[in-house]
């Protein structure tokens, strides 16, 4: 435990500060135990705020837990000690706000000290502590519930989880060290490293019971009562809570199993999943106070680091610009949407019938010149919203009426009455035309008509159109249920009503949505091109493909250039690099041996088993001027520097933090890198700055 002099030279160094905190205080109140267990003093997290503002933590809320703590301590009348949360929020962890703004090393290493002191004295009381977790329970929130010596959680619980990784943190308040001796390391590894790693996962109230991590689980309408009652239990003995071992051979593995995924995921890139294994490592033989102290100086280290602040500087893209999207028009504006027409009925075109039936909960009619193939895509639907049901995610009531609300027609006689109608055909503009001249002739005149092209010109698509005013760009990326970013591109005619129509239809789809002016690739598909360009055309020059393959693993991207190109299909990336070409023929090249791919039938450069395909590989040779890896960074680096650079000269999008957002939701580009622009900013390849100094960087 940390005495008295380090708890004042904390009080003075971080009491100083002004951090705009908003503080959560410890409520406390008595609780007569049913069946005459005692007396519980329990203590109630609140900010003063509804759940729309959850509890965090800051130095002034630690220090008041921390008195609280020590009245409570004081007394010689308690048999236990409870604590819980607000309505729908047991608490959120660390304030990022502040954290932000912690200005040295010793400042750092006062905020992981002082968490740790208050903390983890309600596992050191004189008494058994009870964490009631009724909401949203992460980072630090979580933490302080590990520190109890028993633990409840609500079956309601939407989210609990240790999401520091995915900001470039690690848990610095207990968690890599109680965590694993609790639950195991494999699964503390799970919620601490590869949960924030995959797009930072969450996990339920129920499944964190199944887990280990709580004791107990009770349904929300009665939840503390039922906690409660189950504390006494436990306190008359009348429940005994036994926990497993667990086994230093398995630890040892899983730890080992970890690195070398960190290492296929990331390639060295974040510093926060690595420090974070060695911290579950040392949980195996460290005691506390050395445990804790290391969670410290990791917590330090980090905090001081870039990382940090390029991690919420995507924090915040993704929490609040995504959520007021720059240059959308005002919300009255846009028209009610009761029915949805689908134009297609290939695997894209299903995708997004399913999405809009689960989402807007409307009636959604697919149209198909083939009735196999309409009947294939509408079979699609329902496959997959029977697997829905196999796995919990919607009950039989649910999926049947899901299943009715989506249909096939041959003929687009069946978008008379529907409000939205988006296509989903083949990437040509002459077939789009002629989809969106026979949509016109059945609609109503309010009817929005929307694109989901990937490089298309919206103006030129809605040329002869009657009322080209009401088509709106709506690009999905695909898998269409998974990836979050909807670029909604505004052509030279579309008026305010249909863009408030498209912006409010993306809030209903629980998609983040960015105004994209009508331009070539407009950004994801643009950038991606720019990229995935520079890399093949090393490789036409001679540098061989596993050279130009890893040249950028420094970045830690979600995956390697060839094997993107694999994913997307080479045809598609050779169609989006030729309209590029056409549109900016000095920046953009098309790859002879790009098309040699495409007319080989390959489906990129990897086998299924993921080895080369050398058949492929051979289709690039011929080049005399290889490059190094280095060298083709650096190419790679200046090439996506100038062209958002002249993208954002062309008003493509409002500022470059709505480049970052589409690369972030769109194309997977890392958290840890804070985007894109500030990546080229920190590695000198952006002159002038994108950004101002100290946006998603240490202070200069």
């Amino acid at each position: 435990m940390s005495n008295v002099g380090e708890l004042e030279t904390w009080r003075a160094l971080l009491g100083a500060r002004d951090t705009g905190e908003v503080v959560t205080k410890a409520l406390v109140r008595d609780v007569a135990l049913p069946g005459g267990a005692g007396t519980m003093a329990l203590i109630t997290l609140d900010n003063g705020f509804d759940h729309t503002k959850p509890n965090t933590f800051g130095p002034q809320g630690l220090l008041a837990l921390d008195a609280a703590l020590t009245e409570i301590a004081a007394r010689t009348d308690l048999a236990a000690v409870g604590v819980t949360g607000k309505p729908f929020i047991f608490a959120v962890g660390a304030d990022l706000k502040a954290a932000a703004t912690v200005a040295s090393r010793e400042e750092a290493l006062a905020i992981g000290g002082l968490g740790h002191h208050v903390f983890r004295r309600l596992g050191e009381l004189s008494v058994p502590s009870f964490a009631f977790v009724n909401g949203a329970a992460m980072g630090g929130g979580l933490e302080i519930a590990l520190h109890c010596t028993y633990r409840t959680i609500s079956s309601g619980v939407p989210a609990v989880a240790l999401p520091e990784c995915f900001l470039g943190l690690v848990p610095g308040w207990g968690g890599t060290q109680l965590l694993p001796r609790l639950i195991g390391p494999a699964g503390a590894i799970k919620l601490i490293i590869e949960n924030p790693l995959s797009q930072n996962r969450m996990i339920k109230g129920a499944q964190a019971y199944e887990l280990g991590v709580a004791d107990a689980v009770f349904e929300p309408a009665d939840f503390l009562e039922e906690s409660l009652r189950w504390a006494a239990r436990v306190l008359t003995g009348e429940v005994t809570v036994e926990r497993p071992g667990h086994d230093s051979d398995d630890w040892d593995k899983a730890v080992a199993d970890a690195r070398f995924l960190v290492d296929m995921k990331l390639r060295g890139a974040s510093p926060a999943p690595y420090r974070a294994l060695d911290l579950i490592a040392k949980a195996r033989v460290a005691g506390r106070d050395e445990g804790f102290a290391a969670e410290d100086e990791a917590l330090a280290d980090l905090l001081m680091s870039d990382e940090l602040r390029a991690g919420l500087y995507s924090f915040d893209l993704v929490q609040r610009r995504a959520k007021r999207p720059a240059g959308a028009p005002d919300k009255a504006l846009a028209r009610k949407v009761t029915k949805v027409g689908v134009v297609g009925a290939g695997l894209m075109a299903s995708q997004m019938a399913l999405l809009f039936a689960r989402r807007l909960e409307v009636p959604v009619v697919m149209t198909d010149l083939d009735r196999s193939r309409l009947d294939k895509g509408v079979g699609y639907v329902r496959a997959e919203v029977d697997k829905l049901l196999a796995k919990g995610r919607v009950s039989e009531d649910q999926a049947n009426r899901l299943k009715g609300l989506v249909s096939g027609s041959l003929t687009k006689d069946a978008f008379a009455d529907a409000d939205f109608v988006i296509e989903a055909v083949f990437e040509d503009m002459a077939v789009k035309k002629q989809v969106f001249r026979e949509v016109e002739a059945v609609v109503s005149p309010e009817c929005v008509l929307a694109t989901n092209t990937s490089s298309l010109s919206l103006s030129e698509m809605g040329a002869g159109l009657e009322h080209p005013e009401r088509l709106v760009g709506f690009h999905f990326f695909n898998p269409v249920a998974v990836m979050p970013l909807l670029e909604i591109i505004r052509g030279a005619a579309t008026d305010d009503a249909t863009l408030a129509t498209a912006f409010s239809v993306g809030r209903s789809l629980k998609k983040s949505s960015v105004l994209v002016k009508d331009a070539p690739a407009f950004v994801v598909n643009r950038l991606l091109t720019c990229f995935m360009g520079e890399v093949v055309a090393a490789v036409d020059e001679g540098t061989p493909l596993e050279v130009a393959e890893h040249a950028l693993d420094e970045l830690g991207l979600p995956m390697t250039p060839f094997a993107l190109l694999q994913l997307v299909g080479p045809a598609v990336g050779l169609h989006v690099a030729e309209t590029l070409h056409a549109a900016f023929p000095d920046r953009f090249g098309v790859s002879e041996n790009m098309a040699k791919l495409v007319a080989a039938g390959k489906p990129g450069v990897y086998r299924p088993d993921f080895s080369l395909d050398r058949e492929a590989v051979a289709l690039f040779s011929g080049g005399d001027r290889p490059s190094t890896a280095e060298q083709v960074r650096d190419r790679v680096l200046a090439a996506l520097s100038r062209e958002i650079r002249l993208m954002l000269d062309e008003g493509v999008v409002a500022a470059p933090q709505d480049i970052d957002l589409c690369m972030i939701l769109g194309a997977g580009w890392p958290f840890h890198l804070g985007g894109i622009t500030p990546y080229l900013d920190r590695t000198g390849h952006a002159e002038p700055r994108f950004l101002p100094p100290g946006v998603a960087s240490l202070p200069a």
